[in-house]
């Protein structure tokens, strides 16, 4: 299900329509706009809850665009461009047939029952997203539903990660070595921390065994990573269990024409 939605997700990410809304109402930076938007559904909390819930950014980092970019816009508002900007991506890169088929309706009914049927407890993304209505058009649904079982899987990302004692810098050090980057401190998502910190994390992953001296997996690294995954996997698992299996064979097939098409386009 996780490689079946998350192409939905990524045009966020990906694709320009979201960019644009997001410019359009007065953010100056991507990086304004992803935090004024993402965070929004958790209400105006402090910096300090954002980077607790986003987890895998770098200290200060929240709090270079929270509270400021929702001075400059409400969250709501951000929300909504962020959400229609995303919805118009998945549009124009479906087409018009695509986009507007019964398949596609079916897909956003399925998707959207297993997405409002999770428990919340300990799942504060999610959570926040609950809160929110659902849209009544299908492309926007299907998008908003796959957002909220993304956020979903992230939060039981975060709870593996914290019962494996691995903080957000650690997990992107993991995950650059996973995708065969070396050194991982060139990994895009940390190669512009100061390199004080960046010496500091992987010596403390040298020290707990996970990499060797050339900053490279260890057996006992390697493993860490896949029980993290595996448990991610685990704990993702319960949105589903709102569908009988005949809808969720339904689901699948009603959705790989969709993430075929995104795919292809590199959902952009």
């Amino acid at each position: 299900m996780f490689e079946l939605l998350e192409p939905i997700c990524l045009v966020t990410y990906m694709a320009d329509e979201a960019n644009e809304e997001m410019a359009a109402l007065g953010h100056r930076t991507y990086w304004d706009g992803y935090f004024a938007s993402r965070a929004a559904p958790l209400g105006r909390v402090p910096a300090q809850v954002v980077h607790a819930a986003f987890y895998s950014f770098a200290e200060g980092e929240a709090a270079r665009h929270i509270p400021s970019a929702w001075e400059t816009v409400p969250p709501e508002t951000s929300f909504a461009a962020w959400q229609r900007g995303s919805a118009d991506s998945v549009r124009r890169i479906l087409g018009d047939e695509l986009a507007g088929s019964a398949g596609l309706v079916r897909a956003a009914d399925l998707t959207t029952k297993a997405a409002t049927s999770a428990p919340t407890n300990g799942r504060v993304m999610y959570a926040g997203l609950r809160t929110l209505p659902v849209p009544g058009d299908p492309v926007t649904r299907l998008w908003h539903s796959a957002n909220m079982l993304r956020e979903h899987r992230g939060d039981g990302h975060v709870a593996a990660l914290l019962g494996a004692q691995i903080g957000g810098t650690e997990a992107h050090v993991l995950s650059a070595l996973e995708y065969g980057i070396h050194p991982p401190e060139s990994f895009g998502r940390i190669h512009h921390l100061p390199k004080e910190r960046l010496a500091e994390v992987m010596a403390g992953l040298r020290e707990r065994g996970l990499v060797d001296a050339d900053g490279w997996f260890t057996d006992a690294g390697r493993a860490t990573k896949q029980r993290i995954e595996d448990l991610t996997d685990e704990l993702a698992a319960p949105p589903y269990d709102a569908l009988s299996p005949t809808e969720l064979a339904e689901l699948v097939a009603e959705l790989e024409p969709i993430t075929a098409t995104l795919v292809a386009a590199g959902s952009q």
